[in-house]
């Protein structure tokens, strides 16, 4: 690996000597690596290592020069990598503090690149659906047909008596224009469709855009989108006689269900057909110039990562139709994830899928992972982050999870501020990672983080996460910091920043520096595995192992909301022990004994899915979220028990005293458990089968008539 470093115009302290010995590479300091000095990118370049370039700046113009430069390899067999290191850490007040920060950028901009993932393909043919009024749908669609083709549905006109800004002087049928009440837009790019009703007096396939209904109608009930407003008409007629040529109005025709495809969709509704969060790939809600620039593009074939993996078997949100855990349906903004009960699982359409992560964030299980990139992936780079930072000699090792949009736009605009010396920028031991949505990394990266040695874990978000995703995070820390002080760890260690500006997040940064954290004296070197679970047993077990406070009481509780972890409180007086529970349970934490009428448990398989409580027919179970910090946790133990039933007949246990006594009690009223049939309900199957072929009063199917 060569890294190239340009410090443009010694506008950074950077400390060549310090870099090279934390990177274990001889490093040369360039000022115009861009310009003048572009021969030692060129010559990197032609090596057979990869290249590192601390610039981000000016990564077109090397991306080109590298196409240019005969003999690189650079695009081909070895990508070019490119680092921030400016306004991350160069351009701060504490910018001659900020080396081991630096050193550590560069070493986790090393890293291998994710391993590949499959990918959702979308294929457009640029079907256009503007939805709007006349005139400006109109407009627009003339502004896009060179390279999409136009449908307009019309929607009726604010003011709905003359044509806006005289655009209808020219009436010529450019586009096909449909019209009635739209039941439902549902798909993504390439798979739009439209449900809709063509209830209209007016059929536009026939209208001739004449004009004789607008002009005949007394109440103006009939404006240039060619539609009746039915609330001013008064059945007049006139626009009848009006358009007898033409045919085109004809009050007693049927509303017809219609149905139709799109590729793409302009939705200028006051009120949005798909008003979510997250929208799908190919809606638009507004007819700015950036909008209209994506839309021209929107044509061809396109491919996006599959951001996650889901694993039905270990998913704790359905058994037997009843409902556990639905946090992943919940927080999903762009309502990727429906329920299907009935087949046990969740399902995620990956076309709707922004990629946000969420669903891995809050799923307790694991069952839903982040894929782009993985658990183990993220922890390997938080792992050199951490490891080169403290090489270099930095203290007191903090982390900024943001995006890499609007997050790291901020970012550098904090970094630029500080340049100019309006503000402070980014503090010397704040390390800024940039994640594809900050709601991706949960509470199994940030203990393993903490156990590694940072000291804080900060993520930033702006106007661009939704309010369900700030909520799923809020809990998720509220329950790893209670976990953090139940082991005696002071200090806050995680921080949700929301800034909407430099100077909020300027704030936020300069008080993130005034708290004082604890973490284990000895860091954690651990590789994080694939499973979220076992990546919190190694976490926790490290923390629970350097906790600094000793005696370490017994149980941690925990919130409600959003525990993985917990006990479960059996009412022994209700549980017959149906074990209806054990088949429920979908991380085996539940089991019974096949020799005995016995519940067993395993805390520390429990995600308190709650899907035992649901199916329990007694309701005898209830949710005890805490952690409990004895080696009890990962033991089986009996929850409840009860003596067996024996048959009345052979003595072979086959039930439990109460289940049996219970059933007795409930069918002892009912007519056709009377006398010899109750007295059959005490015996086990075998002897039941006995005793009513033995019985010559008992009636038998084969006595009666065929």
């Amino acid at each position: 690996m060569t890294t190239l470093i340009c410090n443009c115009n010694q506008t950074m302290p950077l400390d060549a000597k310090a870099l090279s010995s934390a990177l274990d590479e001889d490093l040369t300091l360039h000022t115009a690596l861009c310009r003048r000095q572009a021969a030692s990118f060129q010559k990197a370049i032609k090596a057979n290592d990869d290249v590192t370039v601390a610039c981000t700046q000016e990564q077109r113009l090397f991306a080109a020069l590298a196409d240019e430069t005969e003999g690189a390899r650079a695009g081909v067999t070895a990508p070019i990598k490119f680092i921030n290191i400016r306004e991350t850490g160069g351009w701060s007040r504490y910018a001659s503090q900020a080396m081991p920060k630096i050193a550590a950028l560069l070493a986790a901009a090393r890293l291998p690149e994710p391993e590949p993932v499959p990918t959702v393909t979308y294929k457009s043919q640029g079907r256009l659906l503007i939805i709007g009024e006349m005139g400006q749908a109109t407009q627009l669609a003339d502004m896009l047909s060179d390279t999409l083709s136009v449908t307009i549905f019309s929607i009726a006109a604010r003011a709905a008596s003359a044509p806006s800004n005289g655009h209808f002087s020219s009436q010529e049928r450019k586009y096909p224009v449909l019209a009635g009440k739209i039941d439902q837009l549902s798909g993504w790019l390439g798979a739009f469709k439209l449900n809709w009703q063509k209830n209209n007096p007016i059929d536009l396939d026939l209208c001739t855009r004449c004009n004789a209904c607008v002009v005949a109608c007394p109440e103006q009930a009939i404006s240039f989108d060619f539609q009746i407003n039915m609330s001013k008409c008064k059945s007049h007629r006139s626009c009848v006689s009006a358009c007898e040529v033409a045919g085109a109005i004809n009050f007693e025709r049927d509303a017809a269900e219609m149905e139709d495809a799109f590729d793409v969709v302009l939705d200028l509704s006051d009120k949005p057909l798909i008003d979510w969060h997250a929208a799908p790939q190919g809606y638009f809600k507004d007819a700015s110039a950036a909008t209209l620039i994506k839309l021209r593009d929107m044509v061809g074939e396109f491919e996006k990562p599959k951001f996650f993996t889901y694993k039905q078997k270990i998913c704790a949100h359905s058994r037997n139709e009843s409902v556990g855990c639905n946090a992943c349906v919940e927080i999903c903004s762009a309502h990727a994830i429906t329920s299907e009960k009935s087949r046990q699982q969740i399902k995620v359409n990956p076309n709707l899928c922004v990629g946000c992560g969420a669903c891995t964030t809050v799923c307790p299980t694991g069952a839903l992972t982040y894929a782009y990139p993985k658990a183990s992936e993220q922890g390997a780079k938080i792992k050199a982050l951490l490891t080169t930072y403290a090489a270099a000699g930095g203290k007191e090792p903090a982390l900024l999870l943001h995006s890499q949009g609007a997050g790291a736009q901020l970012i550098e605009q904090l970094g630029r501020a500080a340049q100019l010396r309006k503000a402070q920028g980014v503090p010397n031991n704040l390390i800024p990672i940039g994640v594809w949505h900050t709601a991706s990394m949960g509470i199994d990266l940030w203990l393993s983080a903490i156990a590694m040695g940072a000291q804080q874990i900060a993520v930033l978000t702006t106007a661009e996460e939704a309010p369900d995703y700030l909520n799923g995070l809020r809990q998720q820390m509220e329950v790893a910091q209670t976990l953090l002080r139940g082991l005696g760890y002071a200090g806050t260690h995680l921080q949700l920043i929301e800034a909407k500006d430099v100077t909020s997040l300027e704030a936020a940064l300069q008080q993130l520096k005034t708290t004082k954290q604890s973490v284990p004296v000895k860091p954690a070197r651990f590789a994080l595995p694939s499973e979220k679970r076992s990546t919190l047993d190694l976490a926790l077990d490290h923390l629970i192992t350097n906790a600094p406070q000793n005696p370490l009481p017994e149980q941690i509780e925990l919130p409600k909301a959003g525990s993985p972890f917990g006990n479960l409180q059996i009412n022994k007086d209700a549980c017959t022990l149906c074990l209806s529970c054990v088949s429920a349970c979908p991380a085996s934490a539940l089991q019974d004994n096949p020799e005995r009428p016995q519940l067993k448990f395993i805390e520390k398989n429990c995600v308190q899915c709650g899907l035992c409580a649901q199916t329990c027919p007694e309701k005898a179970i209830t949710l005890e979220p805490r952690l409990l910090l004895t080696k009890e946790r990962g033991q089986s133990r009996v929850i409840n028990e009860q003596p067996p039933y024996t048959c009345v007949r052979c003595s072979k246990p086959f039930g439990t005293l109460k289940a049996i006594e219970a059933m007795l009690g409930k069918l002892s009223g009912h007519a056709m458990f009377q006398g010899e049939a109750l007295n059959r309900l005490k015996m086990c199957g075998d002897c039941r089968v006995i005793d009513i072929y033995s019985n010559n009063n008992e009636a038998k199917i084969q006595d009666f008539p065929r």
